[in-house]
């Protein structure tokens, strides 16, 4: 793991109209890496998120990308800096294979503007053997057809096989069975054992207690703290994300075991 961020936000605020939906917010993820991102509804995790794909302007804060300030107005530059987000629908197409919704939008084509299949199932294998994704039978095969592990590892390895250096994974165990829980949690280690940043959004803590680095809590739009895997609780995460106190609060420090490196 990386000993600096890949990933900063400083003093990230964002409200929309009257409503605050992020107050100073601090978040980091490193290199090689899991940073799980937990709080309740309404705590301001999706907003953070978006405010990174540049899908919401932030009001206040500053953005830093492997050390240097970055902005970022859209989808498109957060894909230029290497920063592929997840969410929970997947965008996946239904109707068609895996290789043409690992490629969709960015299709490779000839002098003649004709599909170059070869080299897009060739990348698109392997890139599915590198993040050890065996349980597809064909890459021609519908993704309709394709259970919700395969789906997710669909989707996550369509994210980082654009040189991608940060994979962000919305709820990415949602609605799945035992088996195919544990078939995304590996891929998740093992895009981290790869050197990738992961950022984890999840409500599961027994997921994020299986392959998170660090934990960041987020509670009514504030950050109150980032906790080690290796040295706290569950209880103790629960007690911050329903009552913790805020890292930026009249100097009050926040309680996470281990303050935010």
């Amino acid at each position: 793991m990386s000993d600096h961020p890949l990933l900063e936000l400083r003093g990230v605020s964002k409200s929309f109209g009257s409503v605050q939906a992020l107050t100073d917010v601090d978040f980091e993820v490193r290199a090689g890496e899991v940073m799980a991102l937990v709080g309740d509804n309404g705590a301001g995790k999706s907003t953070l998120i978006k405010c990174v794909a540049g899908i919401h302007g932030m009001d206040d804060g500053q953005l830093l990308f492997d050390g240097s300030p970055a902005t970022i107005h859209g989808p498109k530059d957060a894909a230029k800096l290497g920063i592929e987000i997840v969410y929970q629908d997947l965008a996946l197409c239904d109707n068609l294979d895996v290789v043409q919704n690992m490629y969709l939008g960015r299709e490779e084509r000839n002098w003649f503007h004709r599909l170059r299949e070869s080299p897009m199932e060739a990348k698109t294998s392997e890139t599915l053997r590198s993040l050890a994704v065996t349980t597809i039978r064909s890459i021609r095969q519908p993704v309709a057809t394709l259970s919700g592990g395969q789906r997710q590892s669909v989707a996550v390895a369509r994210a980082v096989m654009w040189n991608s250096q940060l994979v962000i994974l919305d709820e990415p165990t949602a609605a799945l069975g035992v088996s195919q829980t544990e078939q995304v949690l590996e891929l998740v280690k093992r895009l981290a054992e790869q050197g990738l940043a992961v950022v984890l959004i999840s409500h599961n803590l027994h997921d994020i207690f299986e392959v998170a680095t660090r934990i960041t809590v987020l509670r009514l739009g504030r950050d109150i703290g980032v906790y080690e895997r290796a040295t706290t609780t569950q209880e103790e995460v629960v007690h911050a994300i329903t009552a913790g106190i805020p890292t930026k609060v009249a100097g009050i420090a926040g309680t996470g075991n281990g303050a935010p490196a």
